[in-house]
């Protein structure tokens, strides 16, 4: 990545990445769509390591959603297959990197020889300051509020007139995180796929044609040099955000 054409003041706190493409990339190959899954896997690895390298504070990675259970189980036996590969491979690298990895999303559907290394791996970083990295899993942004509606009522007793903006974010599986500034879709599909519906109020959105197999590097360069070429009003006027 060409860092000397990124400004390190300008670096987004969070970027958040819908990881599409890994399918078709299979099937332009005539390879089974497992394969794309697994070559999607080395592009975690690079952008991982890259944020790593760039400071960047939180990256959250769209990796299974709610709406996948619905796909043919072989497929979802092979990519919880993937996944515990992942952890047990990746797992002391992202500890000597001082990067804590956060599983977000209704966990407990998860097949029950997963949440063995679900726990390990977020046992084993949960103390880990470089870095936070949220993978979403059986994640879905309409579930994530709902859980948090259900934590307010159930948990904390909350009343309609108490609810604020900050306490509703406290209840949500990002509690504590900063919301993404930017959020990368890759395949060059137009939305945002029920992924962090309340945190990507005011994301700047960046799309790419790149299919998530094909993304590294350069492509996150190329991301966030377009982001830092944004105005972020929130709101406001051009002239409110000159005059502070």
């Amino acid at each position: 990545m060409e860092k000397k054409q990124l400004q390190a003041e300008k670096l987004p706190r969070h970027i958040a990445i819908i990881m599409d493409g890994n399918g078709r990339w299979a099937q332009q190959r005539h390879l089974p769509r497992i394969m794309g899954h697994r070559k999607g896997i080395e592009a975690v690895r690079e952008v991982v390591r890259e944020c790593r390298q760039l400071g960047i504070g939180v990256l959250t990675l769209y990796a299974f959603s709610t709406e996948n259970w619905r796909r043919p189980k072989a497929e979802i036996r092979a990519l919880m297959a993937l996944l515990k590969k992942f952890i047990r491979s990746e797992m002391l690298e992202l500890h000597q990197n001082n990067i804590r990895v956060t599983m977000i999303g209704d966990l407990s559907k998860l097949p029950g020889d997963v949440m063995p290394a679900v726990r390990e791996i977020m046992d084993v970083t949960a103390h880990n300051t470089g870095m936070t990295l949220n993978v979403a899993l059986s994640y879905s942004g309409r579930d994530d509020i709902l859980r948090a509606v259900r934590r307010l009522v159930a948990e904390r007793g909350r009343k309609a007139a108490e609810i604020t903006e900050e306490l509703f974010s406290s209840c949500l599986d990002t509690a504590g995180q900063p919301d993404p500034d930017l959020l990368i879709r890759t395949s060059g599909e137009l939305r945002v796929s029920n992924f962090l519906l309340w945190q990507i109020a005011y994301s700047e959105l960046y799309i790419t044609d790149v299919l998530w197999p094909d993304f590294g590097k350069k492509d996150l360069a190329k991301a966030l040099r377009d982001y830092q070429t944004r105005r972020r009003r929130f709101g406001l006027t051009d002239e409110q955000m000159r005059t502070g």
